[in-house]
């Protein structure tokens, strides 16, 4: 849906993860097998893959002021199930927290979410307004008070449904 540039550092796996879900046509990326071998998710783990992706949908919303479009499971109780260790960089002493093995899709989102968190842009990370939409999108506005995925698209139409409301 967005011509937006995609969300910063290990946000972009948050924000890809929500947009598997296209809204308006129900078209779920997820539901092809590249789309699964996209974030390695096996067939038995799509469920929870889903579940994930919805509760992550809701915060992001929640970050653009805006109330849950579905019922979710809370972000923070799937993430706590996460296992991630402390990394420390040899060469400069930084540290991170990483996923504690390869490939599992919560603990490589939860390493994410706690990135952003430590470089403050967590909450920039938001879901498009638009009721057909919910589009995840990295807002770069100066005050960060962005509410669509696109002007062009969800903005416009806003726009137009509240013209046509005042000229009814």
């Amino acid at each position: 849906m967005s011509e937006r540039s995609a969300a910063p550092g290990a946000l972009a796996l948050v924000e890809s993860l929500v947009n598997t879900l296209d809204i308006e046509t129900g078209a779920d990326t997820l539901d092809t097998r590249e789309g699964r071998e996209r974030f390695g998710i096996a067939e038995d783990g799509l469920e929870e893959a889903r579940e994930l992706r919805e509760s992550l949908r809701t915060a992001l919303l929640a970050h653009a002021g805006h109330p849950p479009h579905r019922a979710a499971t809370p972000l923070g109780a799937l993430l706590s199930r996460a296992p991630l260790y402390v990394a420390v960089d040899e060469r400069d002493g930084s540290a991170a927290l990483a996923p504690a093995t390869d490939g599992p899709l919560l603990s490589r989102v939860a390493a994410a979410v706690a990135e952003a968190l430590t470089r403050g842009t967590w909450m920039r990370l938001k879901a498009c307004e638009a009721d057909t939409c919910h589009w995840a999108y990295y807002d770069r506005s100066p005050g960060g008070r962005g509410r669509w995925c696109s002007m062009q698209v969800c903005g416009a139409r806003a726009k137009m449904r509240r013209y046509r409301a005042k000229e009814g």
